[in-house]
């Protein structure tokens, strides 16, 4: 009997502790890159940027950011760009900055936008950069891109750390800072 007391003792310490955290995060730092998974088929983790999280991108998910790399036939890197599997074109660079301190005032001002011309692919990715990112749903994230490696490995490899902030609600205007 006391057997059966002390098992449901430790059961209830645990189990709360085992709950699943479904909330989207809305805002945050993250680090991507493009090695790839699997033995076929192959796979990355990019950025989901609706669940504010790391996710695979087996299956093609909608409105998961990947860091691809531009390379030259031996393997050298021109430039890394974002990708997503989306039904619209989901990227716009808003701006190029000198400096980081330069870059964060802008990505803290930037609190609304009006509809810009979206393209297919985030290009030429680069740290201090600010790009908005438009979801399948016509929802928008900013991003400001903190620090980027492209370089030449056994293949090709890109990296990118970024500042993200989503807003679920579908406006065009972010929480001011």
């Amino acid at each position: 009997m006391k057997r059966i007391y002390l098992a449901i003792v430790i059961l209830s310490l645990f189990l709360p502790g085992c709950k699943k955290d479904n909330n989207p995060k809305l805002s945050g730092t993250i680090t991507i890159d493009n090695i790839f998974y699997g033995s076929g088929p192959y796979y990355a983790f990019g950025f989901s940027v609706t669940t504010g999280r790391k996710v695979s991108t087996l299956n093609d998910p909608l409105d998961v950011i990947s860091i691809m790399a531009d390379a030259d036939i031996n393997n050298n890197v021109r430039k890394i760009y974002f990708a997503t599997f989306s039904l619209n074109d989901s990227f716009y660079r808003f701006g190029q900055y000198a400096d980081s301190a330069t870059a964060i005032l802008a990505f803290k001002s930037l609190t609304s936008f009006p509809d810009p011309p979206w393209i297919q692919t985030g290009d030429s990715v680069r740290a201090n950069q600010i790009w908005l990112f438009r979801t399948s749903k016509d929802k928008y994230a900013k991003i400001r891109v903190m620090k980027t490696v492209a370089e030449k490995r056994n293949k090709p490899y890109a990296e990118c750390t970024f500042e993200w902030v989503y807003q679920p609600g579908g406006s065009q205007t972010f929480p001011g800072k």
